[in-house]
């Protein structure tokens, strides 16, 4: 059965977005989707609340027919590097390769978001020839410049990784405007999982030039995010 994802996104656990999990996950199913990454920078705090909250099995079986990736987007020191399945303790600023060592062990994948994107920390070319990935974003709805899409498309082809689309939101109204559509025998994490290195059908929309507007806004001024009140951890 075909299930639609946004494998990349943040909630207001990342200090550069807005909206809470609960708001991301009701604009995804809204828009159709099957699940979401939970990838907020640096930090498994938005993931963790999701278990405390019962949004995420212990098994990895989706809740209410929609499933929740558990991951994160850890600023290494050679770029940004998704981790999808499994959360990381805090390895900011470490390499990549130590990163993607560490996600390995825990039973995750790691992709490169906006590989080639260079105003975003996009991870250089040269360090990604050296590293284990198990995908590659090629589709990035908030990139800088469409060209670094086409880039990453091109580096992914050249390896033989597959390529994932997101939205790489930071509030609601955008969540799921690209996504990744696999095919799955079940709606779960393992399948999920086994399904992404193998590929799926991309569905690719960039942000509208508001959209990135009020995302680049936020990501520099605090006024514009509109930030809630946090639960207490």
């Amino acid at each position: 059965m075909l299930y639609a994802f946004d494998l990349h996104l943040h909630t207001f656990f990342s200090r550069d977005a807005s909206a809470s999990p609960e708001s991301m996950i009701a604009a995804a199913k809204e828009r159709g989707l099957s699940g979401i990454a939970i990838t907020d920078h640096d930090t498994s705090d938005g993931v963790e609340y999701l278990r405390r909250k019962g949004f995420i099995r212990e098994d990895g079986e989706a809740v209410n027919d929609f499933l929740i990736v558990p991951g994160v987007e850890v600023s290494t020191k050679d770029g940004h590097l998704l981790s999808l399945g499994t959360t990381l303790p805090h390895m900011k600023r470490r390499p990549a390769y130590e990163v993607v060592s560490a996600i390995h062990e825990r039973g995750g994948l790691a992709v490169a978001p906006h590989p080639f994107d260079k105003f975003r920390a996009g991870i250089r070319e040269e360090v990604l020839n050296d590293l284990n990935l198990n995908a590659i974003e090629t589709f990035n709805a908030a990139v800088s410049l469409k060209a670094f899409n086409k880039d990453a498309s091109i580096y992914a082809k050249r390896r033989g990784l597959a390529g994932t689309a997101a939205s790489d939101a930071h509030y609601a109204s955008v969540v799921g405007v690209s996504s990744t559509i696999y095919d799955l025998p079940t709606l779960s994490l393992p399948a999920l999982l086994q399904a992404i290195p193998s590929g799926g059908t991309l569905t690719e929309s960039y942000l509208t030039f508001q959209q990135g507007l009020e995302k680049s806004l936020g990501n520099w001024f605090p006024l514009f995010r509109s930030t809630p009140q946090k639960p207490h951890k």
